[in-house]
């Protein structure tokens, strides 16, 4: 074993395992939803991911746990995307079911709805990147490590995601 890893298959695994669920299943859960808007799936997706944390022991790095289960919950969403089943069950679906804020006006409620929808509409690289970095909190350098790419494509991504964004948002409100 690696000098500054945790091993996470310790006889504490149990108490282990079960902090890092309790701290971070909302938003592998979270990732999940915004990434695949199937609240089902989601759900699904983050039972995978805690699974393949509890049955394969990986070594984690101390404070790096959250990027390693978004990492897995990344490549779990994109599996799922490239499944054929998915592609001819779901497209066509409704893309986010939000579920508002008890204090949400219902004007905030479409514009998030609207927003969402556009972010959905964004090629995969930039969605990941727009999910990481503005619904997860994830800066530039830890969506570089976590993807394993360097930070200037990462960067280059949110820059170029922003700019869709605003095409598609602009688009939506004209209705073209």
């Amino acid at each position: 074993m690696k000098q500054g890893t945790v091993q996470v298959a310790t006889k504490d695994y149990a108490a282990q395992f079960e902090q890092l669920y309790a701290q971070y299943a909302d938003d592998v859960l979270r990732m999940a939803y915004f990434y695949l808007a199937d609240r089902h799936k989601a759900e699904d997706v983050c039972q995978e991911v805690f699974v393949k944390l509890y049955t394969h022991g990986h070594t984690i790095e101390p404070g790096r746990e959250k990027a390693w289960l978004l990492r897995v919950t990344v490549n779990s969403c994109r599996d799922l995307w490239r499944s054929a089943w998915l592609k001819r069950v779901v497209l066509g679906a409704p893309t986010l079911e939000l579920i508002p804020a008890q204090d949400e006006t219902i004007e905030q409620r479409e514009e998030k709805a609207e927003l969402m929808r556009a972010v959905h509409k964004l090629p995969a690289v930039f969605r990941e990147a727009v999910l990481l970095h503005y619904y997860q909190g994830l800066g530039i350098s830890e969506i570089a490590q976590m993807l394993d790419l360097p930070e200037g494509t990462i960067s280059s991504r949110l820059s170029r995601a922003r700019k869709k964004l605003e095409v598609l948002l602009k688009e939506e409100a004209t209705g073209v």
